[in-house]
């Protein structure tokens, strides 16, 4: 097993370093949209302070075929951090975003938090979030939009309840920022994350490899509140759930879509087979 994770990594580089966004989709490839564009049938909500599915104020909606996080229903955001879960766990997967910050932060949410968000991976299963918790035990690839003015990078690295391996050394801070360029006002931004499991992540956005790291791990703190049971420090996380964030500033998501690379992680060859594909059928 080993040497099939050391020949992917080494394969997938080189793979994700092309641009693998810009592809088109292919029944082959088998590409499947999490979200359907009509509707939260397929997702389970988490927002602090509330029970698994207590979708207060109608914070996640769908609206003219897009995955909304709104707070008009807010008086105040209160730390209300929210997560929308997708209904099933993955583990070997390429996971692409397309999303775009708009419109006023909400009352009462943290400066930090203007203009973030996040794809949550590898979380735990939102049914074990306790009613108080904060964030899901995950990695999180972390949206930020520029303020119009200075530099600040998206698909960062942040980390609750999590660590990771990080240029061959275990990395403990909370966050560590990606090399992407900065994306301002209300454009669209495709992210997309190379997941293998418990061995190598890479994040990606519009195309250029931002961010790569390995051994995601239960570790650390940044996350509160969590049933004790499930913080199994030191355990290496190889699947998990992927979330949606709210973090008090209005968001859009057009597109959220995967490939599922799990039939293909113990079949190296097939592996880079895909991959190439994805790589050659650009727009």
């Amino acid at each position: 097993m080993k040497k099939i994770v050391l020949l992917l990594a080494v394969a997938i580089t080189a793979v994700s370093c092309a641009s693998i966004s810009n592809t088109k989709k292919s029944d082959e490839l088998q590409w499947e949209s999490l979200f359907n564009g009509k509707d939260l049938n397929d997702w389970v909500v988490k927002i602090n302070k509330h029970e698994v599915n207590d979708n207060f104020a109608n914070t996640f909606r769908v609206e003219d075929g897009l995955l909304t996080v709104s707070y008009d229903g807010y008086e105040n955001f209160d730390e209300k951090y929210g997560h929308i879960a997708y209904k099933k766990p993955y583990s070997y997967y390429l996971l692409r975003i397309e999303y775009r910050f708009h419109g006023d932060q909400v009352a009462g949410g943290p400066g930090w938090a203007f203009r973030n968000s996040g794809a949550m991976l590898h979380g735990q299963d939102p049914f074990t979030m306790l009613k108080n918790q904060d964030f899901p035990i995950s990695i999180e690839g972390q949206f930020l939009g520029g303020d119009g003015t200075n530099e600040r990078s998206t698909s960062n690295l942040c980390t609750p309840g999590t660590n990771v391996v990080l240029d061959g050394e275990l990395y403990t801070p909370h966050c560590v920022n990606s090399s992407s360029e900065t994306f301002h006002g209300d454009q669209w931004v495709q992210a997309e994350f190379l997941v293998l499991g418990d061995s190598i992540v890479h994040h990606i956005v519009e195309g250029d490899t931002v961010l790569t790291y390995e051994k995601p791990q239960i570790g650390g703190g940044g996350v509160d509140f969590f049933d004790e049971k499930v913080k199994e420090d030191g355990k290496l996380l190889s699947s998990g759930y992927i979330y949606l964030q709210s973090e008090s500033h209005p968001v859009d998501f057009r597109k959220v879509e995967i490939l599922d690379l799990e039939p293909y992680k113990n079949n190296p060859e097939k592996m880079n087979e895909i991959l190439a594909k994805v790589r050659e059928q650009k727009q």
